[in-house]
């Protein structure tokens, strides 16, 4: 009889099978193997919110396979994940296993090694049902918010939408960061910035910096004082008065936690929550490297915990004095303490399982994204054991003779490395030339600019995910779900790599923020977390939680739902009559926009398109003919805005997109150009206008430059970043 090992996946069950050989079976779950039925509801809120689970289609054949398994095997180890979700799928397999407790055992890492299961198999647990009882608690209060409160909002606001209880908190901060915008009022202001030399010397870069002696603060000079610092600068000799250089010494950042790697991943290489843990996973569940076989490169990537293992820093040290120097390393090795009073889940920091292998070293093994991913975990895990940088910061000030005038200019080198020879965060340095009190210097250029205030920019998902943990809404495994969900349902849209909320998403947190302000209450969310926080740790029971929410929500349910007019929410008076009946037309909201319609629905279903000021939308005439019936093609607007179609829908739905033009020459074909498009879901990417005989396609917005190392398309990272799609060449831009 042989042992049966169980994971949630089949990659991680093939790289543990590796490490075990023979005596043991090792199978997936592929995840959960039971939940709430679709259909209905799924608890019982008049018999202490029982859940009743139900085996989803999908799963059945995996279940079948694993009891026949279990039945024959001598023991079994369930070897899922160590946090709650990877706990309650333990639970559920022994649930429905029903087998005696001396057959089963629970087995827990955070790291797939040889070393890492080997010590696990020695020290088997029972399963923690405290952990078992947060993830069921967490799974029910958020299907009884959906399943309870969508209904509502199909009745009063439009079909198709749903409601979640984390994410409707993530659309309010997204809504009140662009009501933000919209009430921000821009202020002009100047600067007067150039360059000067000294005589021998590259040039730098000074900018104006006092009047009378007094600093100029930030936004405060104004057109009329910027020309004349101008003029009377250009006129004038510049002496340096003063140099003052301070060094300065920069510790390293800790290592990863799940919310900074995603917030890392998105700000260098623009990639989503949920990418940057797809990828993730893959690497924790194992890599193919070569004659090694598949090799768990990470540890667990879902984490709060700043804590390194003495294995980790010590492998660390080793591998610093080898490859640098003594110096470089931070004597004693460093602790780092969260500021998150949740860190429960995991007991490291999400670090490379083997320092050894760096990321050169493994890099053939790995596709690109894995390889940047990888990079940053490992560099970012090796600098936090790495001693200080040290620089240094000269700061020159430059008078313009017999005016009122004085400049600045100021630079910083690198004096030593420290960690940053592993893991840089600041890009170039910008070294002065060496420079005395009494020289005389030469203005290069010099010019007066006009700049505006700008609102404040709305999220990135990195942003997103940082406000979220500091609110203390969501937990490590719901950040990247929780985004992808509001995306998802359209209530929140991408619009270069920023987080937007859509006019639907904004209507719904209105009506939540009015009718169910607990809802999306970040104290009362957080507080939620709290709770199920002291659930898994087994100082309260799960359903006085769900009951203390439960009674307050499905009274004020009840009352909501005789209390809300749905026309008061969705439709608008106009003075437009319907051509068709006579009657009036108001402006209705559907699930994707606003648009006109006849109030004498649905006697009368006459609609007009409108624009965002409420106007009818006449549709303009193209000098294009329909390829498919001949008839003439016409412009209109839909949700993700303009378009192409037969005039002669619904006859004819022949439609294509409109193609807005970036000039950037497609480099795969050659002949094509890199125009904007959008995807089904709404998403904007570049691809070659020649689809479908070219497929080049980006998603960040192309420059037009090319890569230094590889030839190919450089795109926007984000507002100060360009990268290369194809290799690790990032460049920082003004």
């Amino acid at each position: 009889m042989s042992k049966l090992v169980i994971v949630e996946s089949p990659t991680k069950a093939k790289t543990i099978k590796g490490f075990l050989g023979k005596g043991y079976d090792v199978e997936s779950s592929f995840g959960h193997v039971r939940d709430l039925p679709k259909s209905k509801l799924g608890v019982d809120v008049e018999n202490n919110f029982e859940p009743s689970y139900t085996i989803p289609l999908k799963a059945k054949k995996t279940v079948t396979k694993l009891k026949k398994l279990a039945q024959s095997a001598e023991e079994i180890y369930f070897a899922t994940d160590e946090d709650r979700e990877g706990e309650a799928i333990s639970w559920h397999l022994q649930e429905l296993f029903k087998l005696p407790a001396n057959k089963v055992k629970r087995i827990a890492f955070h790291e797939i090694t040889k070393n890492a299961i080997y010590n696990a198999l020695e020290n088997p647990r029972q399963i923690n049902k405290n952990m078992v009882d947060a993830q069921q608690a967490r799974r029910i209060l958020d299907r009884l918010v959906g399943y309870k409160l969508s209904p509502l909002l199909w009745k009063k606001v439009a079909r198709g939408l749903s409601a979640g209880r984390v994410q409707s908190v993530a659309v309010r901060l997204i809504v009140e960061r662009e009501e933000e915008r919209r009430a921000f009022k821009a202020v002009e202001y100047w600067t007067v910035d150039g360059e000067a030399s000294k005589e021998g010397s590259e040039k730098f870069k000074l900018s104006l910096y006092k009047e009378n002696d007094k600093i100029i603060g930030n936004h405060e000079l104004l057109e009329e004082k910027a020309k004349q610092a101008l003029e009377e600068i250009k006129n004038s000799p510049l002496k340096v008065v003063d140099v003052k250089a301070k060094e300065n010494k920069k510790s390293p950042l800790p290592p990863f936690t799940t919310s900074t790697l995603q917030q890392d991943a998105n700000r260098r290489f623009g990639y989503s929550a949920k990418q940057t843990m797809m990828i993730a996973q893959q690497l924790y569940e194992g890599i193919q490297l070569g004659s090694q076989g598949s090799v768990g490169l990470i540890t667990y990537m879902r984490t709060d915990s700043l804590n390194l293992s003495d294995t980790f820093k010590n492998d660390a040290a080793k591998y610093v004095i080898e490859k640098l120097s003594t110096k470089h390393l931070q004597t004693g090795g460093r602790n780092f303490k969260t500021k998150s009073k949740l860190a429960q889940e995991a007991h490291e920091a999400i670090r490379p399982t083997d320092v050894f292998n760096d990321p050169e070293s493994i890099k053939q093994y790995l596709d690109s994204k894995q390889y940047k991913i990888y990079s940053l975990i490992w560099q970012r895990a090796v600098a936090s054991q790495m001693s200080d940088a040290i620089t240094e910061t000269t700061s020159v000030e430059i008078i313009a003779e017999k005016t009122i005038w004085t400049l600045k200019a100021s630079g910083t080198v690198t004096k030593f490395a420290g960690f940053k020879a592993v893991y840089d965060t600041n890009g170039d340095d910008n070294e002065l030339p060496q420079v005395a009190s009494g020289d005389q210097l030469k203005l290069e250029s010099l010019e007066a600019i006009q700049h505006f205030t700008t609102p404040p920019a709305r999220y990135s998902e990195a942003g997103l995910v940082k406000a979220m943990e500091a609110l203390g809404i969501g937990r490590p495994s719901t950040y990247a779900p929780t985004i992808a969900t509001i995306v998802d349902r359209q209530y929140v849209s991408k619009e270069e790599k920023r987080l937007a909320p859509t006019e639907m998403g904004e209507i719904v947190n209105k009506l939540l923020m009015e009718h169910f302000p607990d809802i999306v209450s970040y104290d009362f969310t957080a507080k939620m977390e709290d709770d199920l926080d002291e659930v898994a740790d087994g100082k309260i029971k799960w359903q006085p939680v769900i009951l203390d929410f439960y009674g307050p929500f499905e009274k004020n349910l009840l009352q909501k739902e005789k209390e809300i007019d749905k026309k008061e929410i969705t439709e608008e008076a106009t003075d437009e009559i319907c051509e068709k009946c006579k009657s009036p037309m108001v402006i209705k909201l559907g699930r994707f926009g606003k648009f006109l319609a006849c109030s004498n629905y649905p006697e009368c279903k006459n609609t007009k398109p409108i624009n965002d000021n409420g106007e009818i939308e006449e549709p303009e005439k193209i000098d294009e003919k329909c390829p498919t019936c001949g008839k003439p093609m016409i412009m209109k607007t839909g949700r993700f805005g303009k378009f192409i179609a037969c005039s002669d829908y619904p006859k004819c739905k022949t439609t294509k997109n409109v193609e807005k033009s970036t000039g950037v020459k497609c480099q795969k074909c050659g002949e094509g150009e890199m125009v904007v498009k959008r995807s089904k879901r709404g998403r904007i990417f570049y691809g070659c206008n020649h689809y479908p005989t070219c497929e080049h396609l980006v998603w960040g917005k192309p420059t037009g430059e090319t890569c230094p190392k590889c030839g190919q398309l450089l795109v926007e990272a984000n507002k100060s970043t360009i990268k290369c799609e194809e290799c690790d060449f990032t460049k920082k831009i003004d």
